[in-house]
């Protein structure tokens, strides 16, 4: 799932970017509010972990700008600030959740799934299409209730296309959800991986649709 980390502290945006890369998510990140006002313009992220302490744009400033835009996308706020006020006005400028620093990745982990959960309309953590199983907190996969083992990028493909089951991805949305600005894409990437995700699962999981991407049916 590909984020947006907008933090302005070298050592802790570093260390956000890497634990939650780790976590399974596709992070990019950003130092002050006018980049992250250009990443949210030409990327369409799953959520954003916003500091509200930025340079050239404060985080609340962002948030309300967004909001005014009516973009929908999940934001948590993780910020040193702890005060009742601050907690309130994050909220009512609309905020999805509030997490005060220091803060455990795996707890930010599970709190980023669960607003893109909610945003997305599931009411379960596990994704299900048909036979197959996926539970994104714990990276694993089951097809007819055994697991199947994939490697970190055969997990990132099958979760971004049974997360929007019925629609058909194309290969740049694919690489989107495997890869930050950080990490540089190979030429081949998404079709080697769906290539062992049909093999791994079963051949007919995958739909093709010529010219246009990839596609999991619901059923």
């Amino acid at each position: 799932m590909r984020i947006l980390i907008v933090e302005d502290d070298l050592l802790l945006g570093d260390a956000l970017q890497a634990g939650l890369r780790h976590l399974g998510f596709a992070p990019d990140w950003v130092r002050d509010g006018i980049a992250a006002r250009a990443a949210l313009a030409a990327e369409p992220y799953a959520a954003v972990v916003l500091d509200l302490g930025l340079p050239r744009i404060s985080g609340l400033d962002l948030l309300q700008k967004l909001r005014a835009e009516k973009n929908p996308v999940p934001v948590l706020i993780l910020t040193a600030r702890d005060a009742k006020r601050d907690k309130l006005s994050g909220f009512e400028t609309g905020a999805d959740d509030y997490v005060v620093k220091p803060v455990d990745l795996e707890e930010l982990a599970a709190r980023l799934r669960a607003l893109i959960r909610r945003g997305s309309g599931r009411a379960t953590p596990r994704i299900v299409c048909g036979d197959v199983e996926f539970d994104p907190g714990a990276r694993r996969v089951w097809l007819k209730g055994e697991t199947v083992e994939l490697s970190p990028h055969e997990l990132a493909v099958a979760e971004a296309l049974m997360s929007n089951a019925g629609r058909v991805l194309s290969r740049a949305q694919l690489e989107a959800a495997l890869y930050g600005w950080a990490e540089g894409a190979e030429s081949n990437t998404v079709e080697v991986n769906v290539h062992h995700l049909r093999r791994k699962l079963y051949p007919e999981v995958i739909k093709t649709v010529r010219g246009v991407g990839y596609r999991i049916d619901r059923r």
